[in-house]
């Protein structure tokens, strides 16, 4: 490198050395194996593909979300249904106390409701909140 400064040389290694690196770093990311990642969608109901809209039981879950806990206070008669032991009968009786007794202070007041005692309360603890 005959008539170069010694801060062009500097820089020129510097620019190769980091154009190496980067090339050594794209090619070890794009060859190594990835996990496959699959993503799932439910298919729309005969009743969208026909353009209609879906209507408001359609869309919504049928057991609980990871993570998900549900107000029994503000949940409705089909949230309530998703949770464990929970079926048509008795959301509809905790629908009915609710609107009887006001809302629930705690979740030990589901005792309360006619069909539910303490070991459906327990299966329910870490899925509904009375807040």
């Amino acid at each position: 490198m005959a008539g170069k400064s010694r801060y062009l040389q500097a820089v020129a290694a510097l620019l190769a050395a980091f154009c190496l690196f980067c090339a050594t770093w794209y090619a070890a990311r794009s060859s190594s194996p990835e996990p496959y990642q699959v993503n799932t969608a439910r298919r729309p109901p005969e009743a969208q593909l026909d353009g209609e809209g879906a209507t408001e039981e359609e869309s919504r879950p049928d057991s609980l979300l990871p993570g998900e806990v549900i107000d029994i206070n503000k949940a409705d008669f089909y949230d309530l249904q998703r949770l464990p032991g929970i079926g048509e009968r008795r959301a509809q009786d905790i629908v009915n106390w609710r609107e009887e007794h006001g809302p629930f202070q705690s979740l030990d007041e589901l005792v309360n409701v006619p069909g539910i005692g303490p070991g459906i309360l327990e299966g329910l603890r870490e899925y509904a909140a009375a807040g």
